[in-house]
């Protein structure tokens, strides 16, 4: 596969004067596989999870890369019901994207607004963030307020998730 941000992605960020830096690799699917390049980048790291609920709203989760959801707390945080893990083919059919390529910059493919981005705070209130931008052949750091920035020019009014400290013990 050719090595290049997506030139939707790229011209985005570019029109809009948002900074990032990048890291091509071999395409990752997962954390672990990831992880290697993404030390080369400044910047906390993410995961991301494309979520439906039981009425069919549509939700990309982005935290911390070592972080555990609590699946059952995670959908009263959201305002939702029961979730469960969304179909490939309605993220690429919502977001264009694919499986290990999700992070904040699919929301980009969403101009119907069908999704929710949900991020964590820890990662909200962060210097720098990485993230796959709707591929998964390359990683950019971004500091956080171009990302803000790149969200409001999408038009995406992320819902910030206050989660339990990493290790923290239920009460």
């Amino acid at each position: 596969m050719e090595h290049q941000i997506p030139p939707a992605v790229a011209d985005f960020l570019q029109r809009h004067g948002l900074s990032y830096q990048t890291v091509f690799h071999p395409q990752v699917h997962t954390v672990e596989e990831a992880m290697p390049y993404w030390q080369q980048l400044p910047g906390l790291h993410t995961k991301n999870l494309f979520l439906k609920d039981a009425k069919g709203k549509l939700f990309v989760v982005t935290c911390l890369a070592g972080r555990s959801l609590d699946m059952k707390k995670l959908p009263e945080a959201l305002n939702s019901k029961k979730l469960s893990f969304g179909k490939p083919e309605l993220m690429w059919e919502c977001l264009q994207t694919q499986p290990g390529a999700l992070g904040p910059l699919s929301m980009l493919a969403d101009t119907e607004h069908q999704v929710t981005f949900a991020i964590d705070e820890a990662l909200w209130n962060a210097d720098f963030v990485t993230c796959h931008p709707m591929v998964n052949t390359c990683t950019v750091s971004m500091a956080v307020p171009d990302l803000k920035a790149a969200l409001k020019h999408m038009g995406v009014e992320p819902v910030v998730l206050a989660l339990e400290p990493q290790g923290a013990e239920a009460a």
